[in-house]
């Protein structure tokens, strides 16, 4: 199976378990590493998460001096540049973490819920089905390491796991050989807990005659973990397109399985007139918010703690 349908299926037995999984998010602070999987372990305040919204809470809103006690002034109330605290304002109140309301030509602010603590850890896996083939996949791990961005690394992989392959990866990654036919997971080697809480050091290029890194602060590490878990919790996985093709036949988990190939497939790079089995047809329909709702703490339509209060609605 090639990497797309072995990563998927990884996220559908992770979800299974209840796990809050998600894929293909920016890993980093100031480079630009894409994690394949990510995988948030929740609080038991995941609830109340979950009943603000279930789109993504912009970092910025979530930092600022906005709280749900008295409304602020939202120019007051954010420790960034003008236009984004504006966009971060907008997005608060459109997605119903903010209500707004006017004063004498003034936008004022607060909270309908205080953010909760819901991220107890994050898991980033990096997939790599086959291990002949390992592309970048040190200087990736050794990357993912060393900023400590996340709290545990992982490797998965469909091959054997020979003691050769431990010893060029990290000693801190944990290993999973995953079997995506039957969903079967063995811990190879398990991942070493991250000094996530201190500052850390980020790869940005590297050259056989130069490598640049740059070192990263605490508190820019904090905003960057609560933005991937907000992404994370927000996006889900099936964030993929399904093949215009009657040989396409989702199975339980949503995976866009190509009856002709015999395994998952990626519309925008396998399908179309040029392959021989295509039978031109429309996409069909996978209600994917309905499994990850029925699998995961995740609520595609909660009930919101927007409050009215007497008089308010006058202001808005």
């Amino acid at each position: 199976m090639r990497e797309f349908g072995f990563e998927l299926a990884l996220c559908a037995a992770l979800e299974r378990e209840g796990h809050l999984v998600s894929r293909q998010l920016g890993g980093h602070v100031h480079g630009r590493r894409v994690l394949d999987t990510v995988v948030v372990h929740p609080t038991e305040a995941v609830a109340d998460r979950a009943a603000i919204t279930p789109d993504r809470i912009p970092t910025a809103a979530i930092e600022s001096d906005v709280g749900p006690g008295r409304a602020r002034y939202w120019k007051d109330a954010f420790d960034c540049h003008p236009d984004h605290a504006e966009r971060a304002t907008e997005l608060a109140v459109e997605r119903g973490f903010f209500e707004r309301e006017r004063r004498g030509g003034r936008t004022y602010v607060r909270q309908t819920a205080r953010y909760p603590d819901w991220v107890a850890g994050i898991t980033a896996i990096e997939n790599k089905p086959d291990l002949d083939r390992p592309g970048d996949l040190h200087a990736q791990l050794r990357t993912d390491v060393s900023l400590a961005l996340v709290d545990r690394v992982v490797l998965a992989t469909a091959d054997y796991v020979t003691r050769a392959h431990l010893n060029r990866i990290p000693a801190e990654v944990g290993v999973w050989r995953f079997d995506p036919e039957s969903g079967d997971r063995e811990v190879v080697r398990e991942a070493t807990d991250l000094p996530t809480d201190g500052g850390g050091v980020e790869l940005l290029e590297q050259s056989p005659a130069r490598t640049d890194v740059r070192v990263v602060t605490a508190a820019e590490k904090a905003r960057a973990r609560t933005r991937l878990a907000e992404r994370a919790y927000a996006k889900g996985w099936r964030s993929f397109e399904y093949p215009a093709c009657a040989r396409c036949s989702p199975d339980d988990d949503g995976l866009p399985h190509c009856a002709w190939k015999g395994r998952p497939v990626r519309a925008t790079e396998e399908c179309g007139a040029d392959c021989d089995g295509y039978e031109d047809a429309t996409p069909p329909t996978v209600d994917g918010e309905a499994r990850r709702a029925e699998r995961t703490p995740w609520d595609p339509d909660p009930d919101g703690r927007r409050r009215r209060q007497s008089g308010l609605d006058r202001f808005l």
